[in-house]
């Protein structure tokens, strides 16, 4: 499953720089499918969802810290934990209950973001 931040976020940035995926970015930042993947032009992510990786997306949060659920892995592929919550000071990082994936699916997405 992927990792969302709660509203319990201090907006400390700590997660963003350890994010693989560049899944993380500041509230109310918008954010590209193509911003640290091998995506580029039109897609289709594993979630069946056609995309322009290269085009600008809303924030999912204008206050807190945000993790794109379509790009987050949990670090399958890079590390053995999520990184986002091995450095989160106040615990604010934890699995999406409404995103849950198999390690397969995790491990077929990091692929797909990272053809390289």
């Amino acid at each position: 499953m992927a990792i969302i931040i709660t509203d319990e976020c201090i907006n400390c940035g700590a997660c963003e720089a350890e994010c693989p995926n560049t899944a993380i970015y500041e509230p109310a930042d918008d954010y590209r499918y193509a911003d640290g993947t091998d995506l580029d032009g039109n897609v289709v992510l594993p979630s069946g969802k056609e995309i322009d990786a290269n085009e600008t997306q809303e924030p999912v949060s204008d206050e807190f810290y945000y993790i794109v659920p379509d790009k987050c892995t949990e670090c399958v592929g890079f590390h053995e934990e999520p990184q986002c919550a091995a450095v989160c000071p106040v615990d604010c990082c934890v699995p999406d209950d409404n995103v849950v994936e198999t390690k397969e699916e995790l491990e077929a997405k990091q692929a797909f973001m990272h053809k390289g």
